[in-house]
């Protein structure tokens, strides 16, 4: 006796796992550079609540494969705050498409970088200006 003899074959079933409409998420038309706003269930005390994400997309992996995600990228407080979401995941309440616009790129990682230097341009901008009676003025150029 092997132990393929002890291993019963499953059975095949046809049953969807999710509650995710997957032909309506497979139809969503954003890309990277869209603004958008996803909705997620969050569970607190025993009872679900939604929360919304918006930010702009950087990316999308995976096309329409059930392993699908995306990743979206917002400034909260002054500080980046990026977050992948799986495309067919049951968290995910709906996903709202803001604003569409055209990249020339299907990867923006590059915006982190650009997304400091323009910090660090706003921070050279600020000036402090020193008048005789020792108080200090602050000026932005803008």
């Amino acid at each position: 006796m092997t132990i393929y003899d002890k291993v019963k074959p499953m059975e095949i079933t046809k049953k969807q796992f999710t509650p995710v409409a997957q032909e309506d998420r497979k139809k969503l038309d954003f890309k990277a550079g869209d603004t958008v706003r996803v909705w997620s269930k969050i569970l607190e005390k025993g009872k679900t609540r939604l929360q919304a994400f918006e930010g702009l997309v950087l990316c999308r992996k995976h096309g329409t494969e059930s392993g699908a995600t995306f990743t979206i990228r917002k400034v909260a407080s002054g500080v980046g705050v990026e977050r992948v979401f799986p495309l067919y995941s049951p968290n995910v309440d709906k996903i709202e498409i803001l604003r569409q616009s055209k990249t020339r790129r299907s990867k923006l990682y590059y915006i982190r970088t650009k997304a400091v230097k323009e910090v660090k341009k706003r921070l050279k901008s600020v000036t402090l200006s020193v008048n005789k009676d020792k108080e200090v003025e602050v000026e932005t150029v803008e």
